[in-house]
């Protein structure tokens, strides 16, 4: 063993000999079980005695004692404890002030008015420049603490069981009641309950007092409090000296460098380098933070040793791959140490090597540099390896957006350290100016990333218009470093190279440095759907080869002659699969010359391939060429079409197994060629045996059953219906001007168009069987791990004492003398004693669920009485309720004892638990509703407060509340308070008569309180709060925490307590200590310098109530140069930190940026200038809509110890005996579990819960098994170092990394990162309550998942990752997108193969047999449709079977069949209909235009009602549009071929139209819905004299500018707000999707019409009439659009005529202007459309059918007019109003207003037709919801559907006055009679003609010859 392992093995050995306060001797875990006295017989009398002083339970007695206190009795017959009771196991006030004061019988609640006069009571005076480890001075109090010493006030005829109280008394001085000896219990009861509601509940001295009518505190001995204040802030020790801040690092534990010799260094290196002071500060803190979290575990040698191989040296280190990558090891040995100056030309044969380095041959040996590196880091001195820890992390601090760039930081590292040994740097006299590294290094950097996205514009900076792929992003930078190409491409500002300069001065070269020539794109991330050829060429492969496959085989007649012996052609053409799996990997590589930059190397690679691919096409393709044409029969063509057949399957499996990347000649991973691509792209982590085999198991499975399935229902099943329509022949078929040619391609084309169907049904069966077996799978798993409530053999309740015992107390090192019972029960009281407080039990509950005391048959001793909940669960004999059915607690209690029946690591004890960080971004999210907010409503569209909502949500929290505030009020009057506390001027007497009153108690049953004092309100704003989406309810959740740590450690350590003697404070700051310690807090507010006074306040009332908390935030100062950007800071403040004269708090730290750091979307920026105030080894990432819980935060230890670094081996990472494959890949990241607190919210906000439930559960339990999950946000854990050194927690480029989160998971994966997930652990999690929010975040996350599919993480992914893992990878991710847009793909399909087959059923006759004559046999084509319903149904539905299943496992069967069935009943399956068209739309959307963005969606309650043209407006691109044609096609396919499977389909597309009415609250209330009619009208109609926001015309131009684009912005402009950033996306992606694909179905359509005009009309004569369908599409489609043309033409004329004189005299002249022209082309369409029935002989299904086809040539028209004919949009609506009032001057328009008149006129003309079908639709669609609105009481019942809350307790009606009543009432007549003549009207239209067609003119088609 090498000095140094034996140095660390030493020092670990003598640090775990003497670990700090501990005890020797194990804990007999065997005692866990229902013994009555709860301490080990070992112990002795004094030591039993003195435990039962040290642990508090309610006894029998102390029970009984409540009735003498007026307390009435239970319904059990037991008795109530005090509806204020708080009972954790222990703890003390910190009040040092807080002495006795009953003697005056007075008791003031608080004196001040406001919410921020309370602030004494969390306020925390420290200096700023301490630690956040010197805890709370005395005026600071703890959580867990006073509730349970107010139990024991309130039950003083027990005997006390003070859980810290007396521990300087003798045990055997104390004794019970029995013995007649009095004993003080109220010393440790002074102070308040600091839970969740910050000390605003019950005064524990104020109850006590009430209950002992005012008695004064009975003499005995005293709890004592620390009066003297602590010196600066800090705590004292025994012997009142200042604590070591880092207790683990200390001279004591044999640290190889004291805390002064570390800050020493840092202070050189900033001396040094020039970095900030307050950089180094707060690295300094970071850093000492770091070595005392692992020294706490192992030794301080072996804590230096392996952080400085996590950051520098070690195997997994990312400094030390990327040296290797970089190849920098060959440029050190080279040395340049002789390098010439810099302006000579280098030549590196003439160097000299390094002194000492091995001979050139060797070293390139990649082994052998790597042996040499790992020798060189052991032979480092301790200071030389805490010297390059601290430099990496000061570079690392002060980085800013270069903390993205891994590899450019590590750059820059490099250079810092040969500058560091240099001699110039070793003779540095004066220190660098401060500030000198940001100014020279990373502005420059920081300025080149910013420019290429942004650009200044009048002192502001304006996004470019850039697309990706025009882009240097953060990742090419970095990859410029990953190669020694891309580093000598650096130049300096006189071109001369940076490698030239020797290494010891780079460093001061890098101010000079030009970074623009040094970047250039690595990937191009062009917009194109052709990413996906690349990606994900395996899927094609394996889907598209199968299926031609299966199809070719089952197809013989298409290819073989009849009667011949042709088997050879058969396996010929079967083959032809090899050559499409060659084809479809010859697009991917053609695609590949796109994202690749063509560099020689790149090139050469993809030439090569491309050669290869050719060859192996011709092999695959040419035997079919010579058997088909020359050789169709005998034995040669058999076996030549035999072996061709072997080939192709060779071919197909060899394309679908190994990984693109890998084919034809892969780089060996130990070889230096493609080192960098290998390290940092593919180093995905291994799994073991096992895991690799399930996932190759599974996949076996997956693609069995598909593979069987698909061929018998699918290819086998479609042989028939192919058969039928191949060989027939259309009879008496002719069109006028194609002749025969169209009636003969119909049934081909026909077959084409199934052919696709089944193919993507073909695609959508993998997915079907994927969600199949992969939810069987979870469900195994979760039974394999017991957190079902299915388990067999896991009694979760029986065993939770011992399981608490066993999985969440460190019981290796404690002392034996305590029963595991005692230590338990002080764990289960806090936890139920938490959930009281928070509302959710009872104080009934709270008597049955709580371990108690009760006397035994001695009478001097006590015995622990377990609750009988623990056995009542699994006996049926013993039930009783403990909680509310089916709520919160029960919920909490449930999952918390399923998952102590899982494994989960062993925890460390809490003084070894390494130091973790909380990190909350904050961006506008709420911290603490106001009382506004919550008593009154929203707007005039809400009917409900959100009170009265959550009361009706909650109602037995409520119910709870309210007793506890009743208590408050009633002790604020006996103490004299009440002015204050809202029963002015009553006496105690009065006012607990009117107690008694129904009415009295009325305000606190309405809104909480009966005044507006603060205590009141803010109590009902904590509670309101607490059940919403706010901060308060994250920060408040996850201090729990504090709270936990505390507990843990009391629990732990019953001994700890006596070393204070009875000093409640000075307990109480040792404890802060130890969890300031542990565990840091941080919330990144990005706003918080721009908040608003309601904001500020509530962001400091977080900190007065939470002082541990950090605040970190961005401070903007003037710029100092003018012209330049503002200065910026990023700023930490606490509750700490001083406040100063201008009210704001003095910073701890204060450290400036290069510039504005939000750069990107937002959220990653945030993170990211917030991530250097963090401290530990690890983060848990956490989202301001979330929550935590006591019980979760008890795991808190175990969940750590995934990370697997509790146990490090005590010899140095760098010792020879250390192998590389013995070193296991890192821990990235662990993932837990959300659970959805907004799930049972009506029936959007449980869709969206359940969603998120299956994939956090069921989903990632499957994919960390087989290796595919990644990072999805939070409430992941991430290893701090990690992934800090491989560019943060999240990427940051615009719009690229929308989804940021995924990223991270991404980089770590593709980087060795291992990625876990656990089961036991759980947070809470907000999610969307409304259908727009959730279909807002549906938005943003198909738009994010189009921008993963460009990056280039998804290309190393797609082309490296072996096939399972691919498969788990693509199937978990992007083929959830992919499998949306199949599924909308296949029912549009399907319905043009339901209009060719509809087409043909209404013109020919139907027969059964192909071979008659006359007709055409569709039998087996209607076989076909039912099947093709069949599936789309099953793959729809499939949808719910991973929640029922997720419910039945972990609720039970009732529970998830209630849970899906309120899904149907609630109409869900509409909704999901709806989000798969969104999730596609938004997808397709982003690949064609880009334009992702982050969405605000806003977690609010959904209880407000949105305007109809609202709505309409939000959807009818995304969906209505769809859904409409949809709608009319299927309404051709039910009119000619009606099978009952097209209800489903009927169903669906209504779904695609009605969804967003049918889940809006109170759509069908029938005033409200007439008032809807009326908001729609005008906004069809304004915007044409004045500009408005919300209005049809802003809607119709924001349409076209994705694909016109926008004007350059003119900044200050009024009404530029209007238009977005969106920039204009490339011609052709435009041209393909907005082009081609009209074209296509413009096509189709039109085909199928003219086919039904091809057959003959009689003339007057009687004779057979040929006509073309294509001229009478083409007049009725075109002949709007020109009577349209003419209007306008003539209304331009009147507006440039009489527009300057009408306008001032009429200010709505333009208004009636464009009223007149709308009118004109709504009825033009009115009239074409009856025309053209007319023509079709009153034909209903022909003149559908004409109609389909016109609406496609029309949309068609329109695309070619947008994309070739009109210029870019203005931002403004200044034209749009010039035209119609005639104005155009004084619009701002300069010379464009001589060619605007023109492009507004073609504009004019696609509006006006979209205004005709806009107005037309909405009334369709109004018209199909008015007759719900008539059924009695439907808006109840529809309210009943959408929030699940009973008809008794339904949200009442507005409530308005008189006059609003009146004018409502009014204008619902008024508009009601124009809607019903409207109506009217429309019915006539459709139903007349059907009804009266024998009356009205037929034959028209023999007098019009069109």
């Amino acid at each position: 063993m090498d000095p140094t392992s034996q140095d660390a093995a030493q020092a670990s050995s003598s640090a775990r000999a003497s670990p700090m306060m501990r005890r020797q001797g194990r804990m007999n875990a065997t005692n866990t079980g229902e013994n009555n006295s709860p301490v080990s017989s070992t112990a002795s009398p004094q030591e039993q005695q003195q435990f039962y002083h040290q642990a508090t339970y309610p006894t029998s007695t102390d029970l009984t004692h409540l009735q003498q206190c007026g307390q009435s009795p239970s319904p059990t017959g037991r008795q109530e404890l005090p509806a204020s009771l708080h009972y954790p196991p222990g703890g003390y006030s910190s009040q040092a002030n807080l002495q006795p004061r009953f003697e005056s019988e007075q008791y003031s609640f608080v004196s001040e008015d406001d919410m921020s006069r309370f602030s004494h009571r969390a306020d925390i005076h420290s200096s700023s420049s301490q630690s956040p480890l010197v805890h709370p001075s005395i005026h600071s109090r703890t959580s867990d603490d006073h509730a349970f010493n107010r139990l024991r006030h309130e039950h003083r005829d027990s005997e006390s069981y003070n859980s810290e109280a007396n521990f300087s008394s003798k045990s055997d001085n104390v004794r019970s009641q029995y013995g007649g000896s009095d004993v003080d219990l109220f010393g440790p009861l002074r102070g308040r309950d600091d839970g969740r509601y910050t000390g605003y509940a019950p005064s524990s001295d104020a109850l006590l007092s009430l209950l002992e009518n005012k008695r004064s505190p009975m003499p005995g001995q005293q709890y004592q409090y620390d009066t003297t204040p602590s010196v600066n802030g800090n705590s004292f020790t025994e012997k009142n000296q200042q604590v070591n801040l880092y207790p683990a690092w200390t001279i004591e534990k044999q640290v190889p460098l004291t805390m002064e010799e570390i800050e020493g260094i840092m202070i050189d290196l900033t001396r040094k380098f020039g970095f900030q002071q307050d950089n180094m500060r707060n690295q300094f803190e970071a850093y000492m933070t770091m070595l005392d979290s692992r020294a706490s575990r192992m030794s301080a040698v072996q804590a230096l040793l392996t952080l400085h191989a996590d950051y520098i040296g070690g195997e997994h280190a990312n400094y030390r791959k990327w040296y290797f990558a970089a190849q920098l090891d060959l440029d050190d040995h080279m040395g340049y140490h002789s390098a010439p100056g810099r302006d000579k030309k280098v030549n590196r044969n003439s160097m000299a090597p390094q002194p000492g380095a091995v001979n050139v041959e060797a070293h390139d040996s990649l082994a052998m540099a790597e042996e040499h590196w790992k020798n060189r880091m052991n032979q480092m001195s301790h200071f030389d390896r805490a010297r390059q820890v601290a430099l990496y992390m000061l570079i690392w601090g002060e980085a800013s957006q270069i903390r993205f760039l891994p590899e450019c930081l590590s750059f820059i590292y490099k250079c810092a350290d040969d500058y560091y040994m240099s001699p110039e740097c070793q003779q540095l006299v004066n220190p660098v100016p401060e500030g000198e590294y940001l100014r020279k290094v990373v502005t420059p950097l920081y300025r080149f990333i910013r420019d290429q996205c942004y650009e200044v514009q009048a002192g502001k900076y304006v996004k470019r218009e850039k697309d990706h792929n025009e882009v240097i992003g953060y990742d090419d930078i970095n990859q410029a470093f990953w190669s020694p190409e891309g580093i000598e491409r650096i130049q300096l500002d006189d071109k001369s190279r940076l490698v030239d300069v020797h290494i010891g001065k780079r460093w001061t070269e890098l101010g000079r440095v030009n970074w623009g020539s040094a970047f250039r794109k690595t990937y191009i991330e062009k917009r194109t759907w052709l990413h996906l050829a690349v990606n994900f060429t395996r899927i094609w492969i394996i889907h598209v080869v199968t299926f031609w496959y299966f199809t070719a085989y089952n197809a013989p007649f298409l290819y073989m002659n009849e009667g011949e012996d042709e088997i050879g052609v058969q396996w010929s053409v079967v083959a032809l699969g090899g050559a499409i799996a060659t084809a479809i990997m010859l697009l991917g590589v053609f695609c590949e010359f796109m994202f690749i930059p063509l560099t020689w190397s790149n090139t050469s690679m993809l030439i090569r391939r491309l050669i290869i691919l050719v060859v192996i096409f011709v092999i695959n393709f040419g035997p079919t060429v010579y058997i088909c044409a020359f050789n169709r029969t005998g034995s040669v063509s058999k076996i030549i079409g035999i072996c061709q057949f072997i080939i192709s399957l060779i071919t197909t499996l060899v394309f679908a197994i190994v990984p693109s990347n890998q084919l034809f000649g892969a780089s060996s991973k130990t070889t230096r060629k493609n080192l960098a691509s290998q390290t940092f792209t593919a180093s995905f982590p291994k799994l073991n045996r096992s895991d690799r085999a399930l996932s190759l198991f599974l996949w076996t499975l997956v693609f069995l059953c598909k593979l069987v399935e698909s061929y018998f229902f699918l290819a086998r099943s479609f042989r028939d219906p192919l058969k039928a329509l191949y060989a027939e022949r259309i009879p008496n078929c002719k069109d006028k001007y194609l002749g025969q040619s169209l009636c003969t391609i119909m049934p081909i084309f026909t077959v084409i168009i199934m052919f696709f169907v089944d193919l993507v049904l073909f695609f959508l069966d993998t997915y079907l069987w994927y969600v199949i077996w992969n939810t069987i799978f979870s469900v195994f798993q979760s039974f394999k791990l017991g957190i079902s409530i299915w388990t067999p053999w896991r009694n979760i309740f029986s065993r939770l004492p011992k399981r608490i015992y066993a999985k969440l107390l460190a019981t290796a090192d404690m002392d034996i003398k305590y029963k595991p019972k005692v230590l338990c029960s002080q764990v289960w009281n806090a936890i139920v004693i938490s959930m009281y407080r928070e509302h959710l039990l009872s104080i009934e509950h709270v008597q049955r669920l709580l371990y108690q005391q009760v006397p035994s048959e001695n009478e001097n001793k006590r015995t622990l009485k377990a609750p009988t909940f623990f056995v009542a669960q699994e006996d049926a004999s013993l039930q009783t309720e403990f909680y509310p059915q089916h709520s919160e607690a029960e919920r909490r209690i449930t999952f918390f004892a399923q998952s102590l029946s899982t494994p989960i690591p062993e925890p460390l004890p809490v003084d070894q638990m390494p130091t973790f960080t909380v990190l909350v971004p904050h961006y506008s999210e709420k911290t603490l509703l106001s009382l506004r907010e919550i008593i009154r409503e929203e707007d005039q569209n809400t009917r409900v407060t959100l009170l009265e909502y959550l009361k009706q949500l909650h109602p037995v929290e409520w119910d709870n509340f309210v007793r506890d505030t009743k208590i408050l009020a009633e002790e604020s009057t006996m103490f004299g308070s009440s002015g204050g506390l809202g029963l002015s001027g009553e006496s105690d007497k009065e006012s607990r008569e009117m107690g008694k009153s129904k009415n009295d108690d009325l305000p606190f049953y309405c809104i909480g309180f009966k005044s507006a004092a603060p205590e009141y309100t803010l109590r009902t704003r904590i509670w309101a709060s607490l059940r919403a989406q706010t901060l308060y309810r994250t920060v408040s959740g996850f201090m729990n925490y504090s709270k936990a740590i505390k507990l843990l450690y009391r629990v732990e350590n019953p001994e700890v307590v006596q070393q204070f003697g009875g000093n409640g404070d000075r307990l109480e700051r040792e404890l802060e200590r130890l969890s300031s310690q542990k565990f840091k807090f941080v919330v990144s507010m990005q706003r918080f310098t721009k908040f608003n006074k309601e904001e500020m306040e509530n962001a400091e009332f977080l900190l007065r109530t939470y002082p541990q908390l950090q605040i970190a935030y961005l401070d903007e100062r003037p710029p100092e140069v003018e012209g330049e950007g503002p200065v910026v800071y990023s700023v930490l403040i606490d509750g700490h930190c001083e406040k100063m004269p201008d009210g704001k708090r003095k910073p701890r730290f204060r450290i400036r940026l290069p510039g504005n750091p939000i750069l990107g979307d937002g959220k990653s920026d945030n993170q990211n200038h917030s991530i250097i105030f963090t401290r530990g080894e690890y983060l848990q990432l956490v989202d301001a809509n979330q929550d935590n819980y006591l019980e979760e935060a008890l795991k808190i230890r175990n969940v750590l110890g995934e990370f697997e670094q509790f146990h490090t081996p005590a010899i140095s990472p760098y010792s020879a005996q250390i192998e590389s494959k013995d070193v296991p890949e890192p821990v990235a990241i662990v993932g837990a579990r959300e659970y959805i607190f907004s799930e049972n919210i009506g029936v959007l906000g449980d869709v969206a819960a359940g969603k998120e439930q299956t994939f956090g559960t069921l989903t990632q339990r499957m994919m960390a098994k087989i290796g595919g999950k990644l990072h999805y946000g939070h409430p992941d854990f991430l290893n701090f170092i990690y992934m800090t050194t491989r560019g943060g927690v999240s990427k940051a480029q615009k719009g690229l990394h929308l989804n940021e989160d995924i990223y991270a998971g991404m980089t770590a994966f593709n980087r060795g990162g291992r990625i876990k997930h656990t089961e036991y652990y759980q947070c809470g999690k907000g999610r969307d309550l409304g259908f727009g929010s959730i279909l807002n975040f549906n938005t943003k996350i198909g738009t994010g998942m189009g921008e993963q599919m460009l990056s280039r993480e998804y290309y190393y992914m797609g082309t490296q990752l072996p096939l399972d893992r691919f498969l788990t990878f693509y199937y978990a991710h992007p083929g959830f997108h992919i499998n949306n847009i199949f599924i909308m793909l296949s029912v549009q399909l399907f319905l043009f193969s339901m209009l060719f087959i509809g087409a043909m059923a209404s013109s020919v006759e139907i027969c059964s047999d192909v071979s008659e004559d006359g007709c055409v046999n569709l039998v087996p084509v209607y076989d076909w449709i039912k099947r093709c319903v069949l599936s789309i149904f099953i793959v729809f539905f499939i949808a719910f079977l991973p929640l029922f299943l997720q419910e039945f496992m972990e609720r039970g069967f009732a529970r998830s069949i209630i849970r899906l069935g309120k899904h149907f009943m609630s109409l869900s399956p509409l909704f999901e209909v709806f989000v798969t068209q969104i999730y596609t739309n938004s997808i397709l959307t982003n690949l064609s235009f880009g334009g992702a963005r982050y969405i605000a969606t806003g977690r609010g309650f959904a209880t407000t009602r949105t305007p109809f043209a609202l709505l309409y407006s939000r959807f009818a691109g995304p969906s209505l549009y769809l859904g409409m044609r949809a709608l009319v096609m299927l309404v051709f396919a039910s009119l000619t071929m009606w099978v009952p499977h097209l209800i489903y389909f009927w169903v669906s597309v209504l779904a695609l139209v009605v969804s967003p009415f049918i889940f809006n609250p109170h759509q069908f209330s029938f005033v409200d819905f007439l008032l809807d009619y009326r908001e729609f009208l005008r906004w069809l109609s304004r915007g044409n004299s004045r500009t408005h926001v919300s209005s049809w015309i802003s809607y119709c131009r924001t349409l076209r500018t994705r694909i016109t684009g926008y004007k350059r912005k003119r900044l200050g402009h009024p009404s530029e707000k209007l238009g977005g950033d969106i920039p204009k996306a490339n011609f052709w992606v435009i041209f393909v999707s907005e082009i081609v694909f009209p074209m296509i179905q413009m096509m189709l359509c039109v085909i199928c019409y003219m086919f039904v005009r091809s057959f003959p009309d009689e003339n007057a004569q009687g004779e057979a009439v040929f006509t073309s369908g294509l001229l009478r599409v083409g007049v009725f489609a075109l002949g709007p659009l020109i009577l349209n043309a003419g209007v306008l033409a003539a209304l331009f004329g009147v507006s440039i005529v009489l527009g300057p004189f009408m306008n001032l005299c009429c200010a709505k002249f333009g208004s009636i202007m464009a009223a007149v022209a709308h009118a004109v082309a709504v009825l033009g369409m009115v009239m074409f459309f009856e025309a053209l029935w007319a023509l079709e002989a009153w034909n209903t299904s022909h003149a559908v059918l004409g109609v389909i086809a016109a609406i496609s040539v029309q949309r068609f028209v329109f695309k070619i007019l947008i994309t070739f004919f009109l210029t870019r949009e203005f931002k403004h609506d200044e034209t749009n109003r010039a035209w119609w009032t005639g104005k155009w001057h004084g619009r701002g328009l300069g010379f464009h207003a001589i060619s605007q008149p023109l492009r507004e006129y073609l504009c004019k003309i696609i509006e006006m037709t979209m205004f005709a079908c806009d107005f037309i639709m909405g009334h369709v669609i109004m018209f199909i919801l008015f007759p719900v609105c008539l059924i009695p009481w439907v808006d109840r019942w529809h309210s009943t559907m959408l929030f699940w809350l009973r008809p008794s307790k339904q949200i009442r009606p507005p409530i308005l006055s008189a006059k609003v009543r009146s004018q409502r009432r009014w204008v619902a007549w008024t508009y009601g009679v124009l809607f019903a003549f409207m109506f009217v009207v429309f019915v006539m239209l459709i139903v007349g003609p059907i009804v009266f067609h024998q009356y009205l003119p037929s034959h028209l088609e023999r007098l019009v010859p069109i």
